[in-house]
C-alpha cells in the first residue's frame, strides 16, 4: 500500500459516471491527490438497504455503475481497496432463495448461519443477553422459505442480511470465490467487512472469539498468496486493535477521531497523546467514513469496565457527544442513536466538518494531527470536500449514516472543490504525499498538556506539527524551505466566517 492519503467513496454519490466517472476525477480536478481508493460496495445492487453492505451477487458490478473492465482500469490507475463483507448477503441473494426452495436439498444447505447450528439444545436466557450484538433487537429472524420449511436464521444487522456459515466448507468457498475474482480484476487491498460477528459459539458474546483471530489468519493468508493485503473492521475496546494488528496486514484507527474531538471540547491533549504512545502503526488513519464516529472505541470494555477502562472516563464520552451536536445545530442529533434506523447505537452520525463546527483552521488543524500519526490516511469523500450534514437525504430515508452520505453532482464536486477550506486541504494531502520526511522517523515531542507536538524527519528533511487546543494555535513547518508555497496555503488564516446562507441546510 503506497504510503500516500487514500480517498474513501461510493461509485454513484461521487459525481455520476460511475466507476469510470470516479477514475476520470482522479484524472482530472483530483490528479495527484490520492494514492489509493477504497471504492465502498460497488457490487449488485449497490443501492439496497444497506448502501451495498446487503450484496445481492458480491462477484458481480452493479452495471448502473459500470462492470469489471472499470474495476480493473480503475486498478491500473491508482491502488483499489475493496469490500469483503464476510458477515452477511442479501435475504434475495440466488443462494438464499435456492435454499428457501429447496432446503436441506439445496446445494446452498450450510451456506447460511441458523439458530439451531449454534444452539442446537436451544439457548437460555443468559446465553441471548450475552451476545454482543449492534442494534437492540435479537440477532435472529423467522424466515417462512418457500418449501414450506420455518428456518430461524441469524441476522446480526437486519432482517434482509442473513450471515454467513464462514466455518462450513460451502462458506468458506463462498468467501474464496469472491477473493478470486476480485484480486484478478486488480483489487490489491480488500477490508473485512463486520469480520468481528463471523464466528459465533453458544455461551460466548458471539463477538471476537479467539476463534476469529484464527479465521482471520487463515483470510489474510489467503489473500496474501494472491497478492492482496487486508484491512480489519473493528469497532470495540482500544485493546482489541491492537491485538487485531498482529493478524492483518492493517487496522483502523477508530480510536483518533473521538480523540481529535475530545482535545478540541475539552482542550487537552492528554487522552490523545496516551494514545500515540501506545497505537499499532500498522494502521489507516480515519476522522470519517461511510459509518458513523465510534464512540465506543475509546470507552471502556463492557464486559469488565473496572479491569479494562478506557481511552476517556464516561463523562468525557458524553462531553464529545454533546460537542458535535452543538457544533452541528443538533442536526447529529437527528440521525444518531434512536433517532434513526441506525445500525449501531454506538456512533454519532454527522459529517466531520459539521462535528467541527465548520470551522475552517480547526478542520485543518484535525486533519493536519491524522495525516502525521504513523500509518496511512483515508480521507472519506464528503470530508474532503467539507461537507455539510444531509437533513434532505436523512429525512427522505430515515436512515441516520445517510446524513453523511450524500449524492454530490459534477457541479456540485466543482463548487467544492473552490472553497479555501478545501484548497487548503488539497496542499496539506500534497505535503503528505510527496514530503520525504514522512517516509522517515516519527517522534511525539514534549509539550504541555493542552498541546500536541510531533515531527518526521529524514535526513535534512523535516517536517513538524504543533497544536495547542486552549489557544487554537497551529504551527507546521517543512524543511528544506522550497515547501513555503504549499505551506501558505495550508497556512492560510480564512478571517471571513460561512455566512448565514451558507449555513441553510441543503
Amino acid at each position: 500500500m503506497k504510503n500516500q492519503v487514500q480517498l474513501i467513496a461510493y461509485a454513484d454519490r461521487l459525481g455520476t459516471g460511475g466507476v469510470a466517472g470516479v477514475a476520470a476525477l482522479l484524472k482530472g480536478p483530483l490528479r495527484g491527490l490520492f494514492g489509493g481508493i477504497h471504492l465502498l460496495p460497488f457490487f449488485l445492487p449497490i443501492d439496497g438497504a444497506d448502501a451495498g453492505f446487503d450484496p445481492i451477487d458480491h462477484t458481480r458490478v452493479d452495471p448502473k455503475i459500470g462492470d469489471w473492465a472499470d474495476v480493473r482500469a480503475l486498478a491500473r490507475q491508482v491502488d483499489v481497496m475493496a469490500d469483503v463483507i464476510v458477515n452477511h448477503m442479501s435475504i434475495d441473494s440466488p443462494q438464499f432463495r435456492d435454499y428457501s426452495k429447496s432446503g436441506k436439498a439445496s446445494r446452498f444447505n450450510g451456506l447460511f448461519l441458523t439458530f439451531d447450528s449454534v444452539f442446537p439444545a436451544g439457548a437460555s436466557q443468559s446465553d441471548l443477553q450475552a451476545i454482543y450484538r449492534p442494534r437492540p433487537a435479537a440477532p435472529f429472524t423467522e424466515v417462512h422459505c418457500e418449501n414450506g420449511d420455518k428456518r430461524v436464521v441469524w441476522t446480526t444487522f437486519t432482517s434482509k442480511q442473513v450471515d454467513i456459515n464462514v466455518r462450513n466448507p460451502i462458506g468458506a468457498a463462498y468467501l474464496e470465490n469472491i477473493l478470486d475474482i476480485l484480486s484478478s480484476n486488480g483489487v490489491r487491498s480488500i477490508r473485512l467487512d463486520a469480520v468481528g460477528y463471523a464466528i459465533k459459539r453458544a455461551g460466548t458474546s458471539c463477538f471476537m472469539l479467539p476463534e476469529t483471530f484464527d479465521f482471520i489468519d487463515d483470510f489474510s493468508s489467503a489473500a496474501r498468496s494472491r497478492g492482496v493485503e487486508t484491512l480489519v473492521e473493528i469497532h470495540s475496546h482500544y485493546s482489541l486493535q491492537k491485538q487485531i494488528a498482529a493478524h492483518a496486514d492493517w487496522v483502523y484507527d477508530f480510536a483518533l477521531p473521538p480523540l481529535v474531538l475530545h482535545a478540541f471540547a475539552s482542550a487537552t491533549a492528554k487522552c490523545l497523546k496516551e494514545w500515540i504512545k501506545m497505537r499499532p502503526t500498522n494502521a489507516l488513519t480515519v476522522l470519517d467514513t461511510h459509518d458513523g464516529i465510534g464512540i465506543i472505541d475509546i470507552g471502556s470494555d463492557r464486559s469488565d469496565p473496572i479491569e479494562r477502562p478506557g481511552l476517556a472516563a464516561a463523562e468525557e464520552l458524553d462531553r464529545i457527544v454533546e460537542y458535535v451536536h452543538q457544533n452541528s445545530r443538533d442536526q447529529s442529533r437527528l440521525a444518531t442513536g434512536a433517532s434513526a434506523a441506525n445500525l449501531d447505537l454506538y456512533q454519532i452520525n454527522c459529517t466531520f466538518y459539521d462535528a467541527m463546527g465548520r470551522d475552517d483552521d480547526r478542520y485543518i488543524m484535525a486533519r493536519a494531527i491524522q495525516f502525521f500519526l504513523p500509518g496511512i490516511p483515508q480521507v472519506y469523500y464528503v470530508g474532503f470536500l467539507a461537507g455539510c450534514n444531509d437533513i434532505e437525504l436523512l429525512r427522505r430515508t430515515g436512515v441516520g449514516r445517510d446524513i453523511n452520505r450524500h449524492f454530490y453532482d459534477e457541479l456540485e464536486i466543482a463548487n467544492a472543490l473552490k472553497q479555501a477550506v478545501v484548497v487548503r486541504l488539497s496542499a496539506l494531502i500534497r505535503l503528505r504525499n510527496t514530503h520525504p520526511a514522512f517516509s522517515g522517523t516519527f517522534e511525539l515531542r514534549s509539550s504541555s498538556d493542552t498541546s500536541l507536538a510531533v515531527r518526521w524527519s529524514l535526513g535534512i528533511d523535516a517536517v513538524s506539527l504543533y497544536v495547542d487546543f486552549a489557544s487554537n494555535e497551529f504551527d507546521l513547518q517543512c524543511s528544506p524551505v522550497s515547501w513555503g508555497e504549499l505551506l501558505d496555503v495550508i497556512n492560510c488564516q480564512i478571517t471571513e466566517r460561512i455566512s448565514s446562507s451558507d449555513e441553510t441546510d441543503r
